[in-house]
């Protein structure tokens, strides 16, 4: 980029929605496919979009790019699972080569493992520096069980490659009454032996699956109170530019964060927006307003994509409105996590 081009860059205001929020997070949907089944996030069968209807690859780092040149300070990639779309490693490389210099300060990556040890150098190699992986149980039959697909040493080689191409691993654990809940403290202790940060989180009600998410429904704030009364919770100011709040395990040294959609509403610091893969962009998760920003880039380029998203972030809501309603209740949104980006 030339000099006058930067110095245009440079000029481009930040995004702010109407809330004062300023946007600097932006998750980054590359697939709606997964291969595993997560029974709390999809149901069993499920119809997925057909390629013609993704961005492509190119068209996915040029949007990025807007977003960098408006502010965006971290960006992950997510899917369904990112690390099956054809590309990935393209895609990172060309969004990698902004970290640094005052502009993008972090590229990251959300997965479920089951390729990141063929994936791990690469990524590395692009800028990646720590991933998430999503990870429910570290007992064979169980984690089978809630990804009805999945093969728990594949996860776990994918930690290992993970490792030891120098990535910081973050686990994120979906809490699960009467089906997990016994495993959260183990989890807390194998991830202080590994080195890793642990993050519960609490199901969402997002998408219609086949089990009634009343019956796995965990309030983290009451799994709080009872690791407290085994361990010595430590909270600490700790921020990774997502909603979760950190505490300090002090037996293991387990940083362990807590993401509370339902129990506890993070929504005021709110400073992230999700793109999918079909280029709509949500302002908020729980929420359906959207812009559909592949029709933007296709008819109008860049230049469209930048106007865009001023009109976006005016319809940025306050907060989302997540609610667990009774048995038989329809999902706060029909719209299946693995759309949005997780």
């Amino acid at each position: 980029m030339n000099t006058l081009a930067s110095d245009r860059e440079a000029l481009r205001p930040p995004l702010v929605d109407s809330f004062g929020r300023r946007i600097t997070y932006l998750r980054l949907s590359v697939t709606d496919r997964c291969d595993l089944r997560c029974r709390y996030c999809m149901s069993e069968v499920m119809t997925f979009l057909p390629r013609s209807e993704l961005l492509t690859i190119e068209e996915l780092g040029v949007i990025a790019d807007a977003f960098v040149a408006r502010g965006v300070k971290r960006i992950r990639l997510t899917g369904g699972e990112p690390l099956v779309r054809r590309g990935i490693n393209d895609l990172a490389l060309h969004i990698g080569r902004q970290l640094g210099g005052g502009t993008l300060d972090e590229l990251t990556l959300t997965t479920n493992a089951t390729r990141l040890a063929e994936h791990a150098d690469l990524l590395a190699e692009a800028g990646v520096r720590r991933v998430n992986v999503s990870l429910d149980s570290l007992d064979a039959d169980r984690f089978r069980l809630i990804t009805r697909t999945g093969e728990l040493d594949k996860v776990l080689g994918g930690i290992a490659g993970a490792k030891a191409a120098g990535l910081t691993i973050k686990i994120n654990m979906v809490a699960l009454k009467g089906l997990n809940e016994n495993e959260i403290e183990p989890m807390i202790r194998w991830c202080g032996d590994q080195g890793f940060d642990l993050t519960l989180i609490e199901t969402m009600p997002l998408g219609v699956v086949d089990e009634d998410r009343t019956d796995r429904y965990l309030p983290l704030d009451g799994v709080r109170a009872r690791l407290a009364e085994r361990f010595t919770l430590e909270t600490i100011a700790d921020r990774t530019g997502g909603p979760a709040r950190y505490v300090r395990v002090r037996e293991t040294g387990t940083r362990l964060g807590l993401i509370t959609p339902l129990t506890n509403n993070f929504c005021d610091g709110c400073n992230r927006v999700r793109l999918t893969a079909s280029g709509r962009l949500y302002m908020c998760l729980g929420h359906d307003d959207r812009i559909d920003l592949k029709a933007v880039l296709r008819s109008g380029g860049r230049r469209a994509v930048d106007a865009a998203l001023d009109r976006a972030l005016l319809s940025k809501p306050e907060r989302h409105m997540f609610r667990i309603g009774g048995r038989g209740a329809a999902p706060a949104l029909g719209r299946h996590m693995s759309v949005t980006g997780g």
